[in-house]
C-alpha cells in the first residue's frame, strides 16, 4: 500500500481501511473494533494533526480492548507537499491484524 494513498477521499478507501477523523478517540477505538469484527485486518490511515490520534487508536485497540488477540504489523510514515497550499502534510499508515 502506498502512502498517497491516504489521500483518497473516504468513499474510495478500501473495506479494510479506516480514515482517523476529527472526532474521540474512544470513538474511532470502537469502530476499529467492529471493523476487525468481521475483518482480520484494519488500515489506520491519517494526515497532519490527526496523526497522534491513529498512535492512540491503535495503542487503544491493541493493548487494551484486544490485548494479547491483536498487534500492529506495519508502521509507515511519509510526508508529501500538499497541491492546495505547496505547504508539506505528514501521513501515516498504521496495520493492525487481529490472530
Amino acid at each position: 500500500m502506498e502512502l498517497e494513498e491516504v489521500k483518497r477521499s473516504e468513499t474510495d478507501l478500501d473495506k479494510d481501511s479506516y480514515f482517523i477523523k476529527n472526532e474521540s478517540v474512544m470513538t474511532s477505538a470502537l469502530d476499529v473494533i467492529t471493523a476487525m469484527s468481521s475483518s482480520k485486518r484494519v488500515v489506520l490511515m491519517a494526515k497532519g494533526d490527526l496523526i497522534p490520534n491513529a498512535v492512540a487508536v491503535a495503542n487503544i485497540v491493541t493493548e487494551n480492548m484486544l490485548k494479547g488477540n491483536s498487534k500492529i504489523q506495519d508502521i509507515k510514515l511519509d510526508s508529501v507537499i500538499s497541491e492546495e497550499d505547496g505547504q508539506m502534510v505528514s501521513n501515516i499508515i498504521i496495520v493492525l491484524i487481529k490472530n
